[in-house]
């Protein structure tokens, strides 16, 4: 089961801006790496959700209980102790790839980075692409 998708809504706010505005210099020169890692690999510009998050395309998703939203497909933050990389399909689907992707930490659907240039970023890029097509499927966010 997909964990529960983020409740954040989209912004209009400069993501530009947003960035250049980042404090710790490594948070601010990898979420530049990550836009440019995310746009590519999801095809999307990035978008601000809530104050904090960039993120990537949307999905849907509905439960049975009839509650219902849309999420960012991919996205990360530059948060203070660490840069949070968002899978939206849920770390552990990436278990795999991500036991080769270099210091790290994680919960139910972050990967948490302190420097890119100290993790693989192939193995990163490659558990985006992973969730990115999977919670853009037909039918993912039909979550019961």
């Amino acid at each position: 089961m997909a964990p529960e998708p983020n409740k954040t809504q989209p912004t209009d706010a400069d993501v530009d801006a947003f960035l250049a505005a980042v404090d710790h210099p490594v948070r601010r020169r990898d979420a530049l790496r990550l836009v440019e890692l995310m746009t590519r690999v999801t095809g999307e510009q990035p978008r601000l959700w809530g104050p904090s998050i960039v993120g990537f395309g949307t999905y849907h998703y509905a439960y049975s209980s009839g509650r219902q939203g849309d999420a960012i497909a991919a996205g990360f933050s530059p948060r203070k102790a660490a840069t949070t990389v968002y899978l939206s399909d849920g770390v552990e689907a990436h278990a795999d790839l991500l036991a080769g992707l270099g210091p790290h930490t994680s919960s139910v659907s972050c990967v948490y980075i302190k420097d890119l240039d100290k993790v693989d970023l192939g193995v990163l890029e490659e558990a985006v692409r992973r969730s990115y097509a999977t919670v853009t499927a037909e039918g993912f966010g039909d979550v019961g």
